[in-house]
């Protein structure tokens, strides 16, 4: 009991803090614009996916039904949309958590509450959570609209990408925060935000197809945190690394956070932190744990393949004679190269990007080598039924029997997406509306307690 009082004493109670960081940042006008202008862009942009995915349905062939996914048709590019806005204009609704406090003088006040900085971040990073769940509600809505209508979600597949969203709100609430530290302006803080999401596209744009240091700064672009989610699969290494992200730019803000230290005390105070943030990204970008959780498991061999993979205990070599932005690279990756990473044990690739090779069409451009211990075979193939034979003859096992696999259904549906239309032009913003004038009415007074009843109380007792 004594060392809880001694903690209330030191960081005051949690929920008062909580409510009103809460309260601050649903009374503000940022938070429900965003919620009216989301509406509209998730509405359509489902709209426009459910009209080509019945399209796609009603052309295609008994043979073709297996490669109608709800995830990629779907569930992708509407929550495409979705990020969209969140990297646009989710850092307004963020910066507002600190922003005002910081332009009123309010901070100040705050500071000497009975509250650790580090208390005070996290409880704002709550606000930014709260405020991601509710921009979060015309996305959110359109899984209940895609189920009214006959479609079919797999849970795993449909968490998974949910939990990417997640994530990637969470990381440009934290960023957003950080940059109203260390602005004086709410405007500052926007521009230092958006610069920091928009240079994430310029950066993955100009390192795309790069290897080396290239493709590991690549890796830290903002816009690649949501692409392994989208191709459905769990990365350990990336949920830890987005999670380690923001613990840093949660320990920047504190660091930043208290007025009246000067400048440089804070730079050498971030130093320590920025290179943890830096060690722990560049360890866990190495951490290639990765779960396949797709229905048609597309991002995995068959059964058997991946349990006889996960024998073979010597390390493979994969060197590529190919450009990275060569078709027959793409296809490589996405067919053989990234399951292999998955299945075996001990896998590594190696991209010989020769642009010369590439210019001159030499006779080595164009040749994958497989060295798996002190045997080394080459293949000019991008198939895994002729690339797996290679890899067995190469272990010296025999391949597995063939079992019968249940293929992929597909789920081909012809729906008429017009009814969600008037949920999300019509519907929904009136709520929203509704919801905005009734935050902003003034509490009703408490009822006034007359003498008499005083009196007739305490007579009672």
């Amino acid at each position: 009991m004594r060392l809880l009082d001694t903690y209330r004493v030191h960081t005051g109670p949690l929920l008062p803090l909580l409510g009103k960081e809460l309260a601050e940042i649903i009374s503000g006008r940022a938070l429900w614009t965003m919620l009216l202008l989301v509406c509209p862009l998730v509405g359509y942009s489902f709209f426009q996916a459910v009209s080509l995915y019945s399209e796609a349905s009603a052309a295609a062939s008994p043979a073709a039904t297996a490669s109608l996914s709800p995830l990629d048709g779907v569930l992708v590019p509407t929550f495409g949309s979705f990020y969209v806005a969140v990297t646009l204009l989710f850092p307004f609704v963020a910066i507002r958590v600190l922003g005002q406090e910081k332009e009123s003088g309010a901070l100040r006040l705050l500071v000497q509450l009975p509250y650790s900085v580090s208390t005070l971040i996290l409880a704002k990073l709550v606000a930014v959570l709260a405020a991601w769940i509710l921009v979060s509600i015309p996305a959110l809505s359109v899984l209940a609209i895609w189920l009214s209508l006959g479609g079919h979600l797999a849970a795993t597949e449909t968490l998974n990408l949910l939990l990417g969203h997640l994530l990637y709100g969470l990381l440009i609430g934290a960023i957003a925060v950080f940059a109203a530290t260390i602005s004086e302006s709410s405007a500052t803080a926007a521009i230092v935000a958006l610069a920091a999401t928009i240079g994430s596209w310029v950066l993955d744009f100009t390192l795309a197809g790069r290897s080396g240091l290239g493709a590991w700064l690549a890796q830290l672009s903002l816009t690649q945190t949501l692409r392994t989610f989208e191709q459905g699969l769990f990365s350990t290494g990336l949920v830890l690394g987005i999670v380690a992200a923001v613990c840093a730019f949660a320990a920047l803000s504190s660091v930043w956070l208290p007025p009246g230290v000067s400048t440089p005390v804070k730079l050498v105070r971030s130093l320590p932190w920025v290179i943890a943030a830096v060690v722990a990204l560049a360890a866990l970008t190495e951490l290639r744990i990765s779960v396949d959780v797709t229905e048609d498991r597309r991002n995995s061999f068959p059964p058997e393949d991946q349990k006889l993979l996960a024998t073979l205990r010597l390390p493979l070599v994969v060197t590529v004679n190919l450009a990275p932005e060569d078709p027959r690279y793409i296809d490589l990756q996405r067919n053989v190269l990234g399951k292999l990473e998955r299945a075996m044990p001990d896998a590594s690739i190696v991209v010989a990007d020769n642009r010369q090779d590439l210019a001159g069409k030499s006779d080595a451009y164009g040749e994958i080598e497989y060295v798996y211990g002190s045997r080394s075979d080459t293949s000019r193939s991008t198939s895994p039924e002729e690339i797996l034979p290679l890899l067995y003859a190469l272990a010296g096992t025999q391949p597995p029997r063939p079992a019968q696999v249940t293929d992929y259904p597909g789920y081909p549906l012809v729906a008429d997406p017009n009814t969600a239309l008037i949920w999300f032009f019509g519907g929904l913003p009136t709520l929203i509306a509704l919801a905005w004038w009734r935050s902003r009415q003034p509490p009703r007074p408490a009822a006034p307690v007359h003498e008499g009843d005083c009196h007739e109380h305490q007579h009672e007792r």
